[in-house]
């Protein structure tokens, strides 16, 4: 049997989850973690769609929508972007999906803050 560790730490995105076990050499054979983006990731969809439900009109993609998406996304998982002094230069690409899956429209947010349409 090999020897196991365990840990869960709170943090300030969510709780992470570690667990590693480690030969008779000491060299880590398996490492298990659950980060809070895993564990927050079905709120940030839900958060995702609420926005598109106010600011997406079917059509066209908006700087509007792409800020409120960003908003959406540091609200659960600040670390993704560097929230604390970033706000604005997230790097962030959508895509608009029409049922027969064509891409009807894209803007790209990149990291210096330029927004990149169609």
């Amino acid at each position: 049997m090999r020897p196991k560790g365990i840990g869960v730490v709170e943090a300030p995105r969510g709780t992470l989850f570690h667990h590693y076990e480690i030969d008779e050499d000491g060299l880590v054979r398996k490492a298990n973690l659950i980060v809070s983006t895993t564990n927050n990731n079905q709120a940030m969809n839900e958060s995702i769609r609420q926005v598109a439900a106010t600011y997406l009109d079917g059509q066209h993609l908006t700087e509007p929508l792409l800020n409120q998406i960003e908003v959406a996304i540091r609200a659960y998982d600040p670390c993704l972007s560097c929230a604390t002094h970033a706000v604005g230069k997230m790097p962030l690409e959508v895509e608009l999906v029409d049922a027969a899956g064509q891409v009807v429209d894209r803007i790209f947010q990149h990291a210096s803050g330029d927004i990149e349409q169609g």
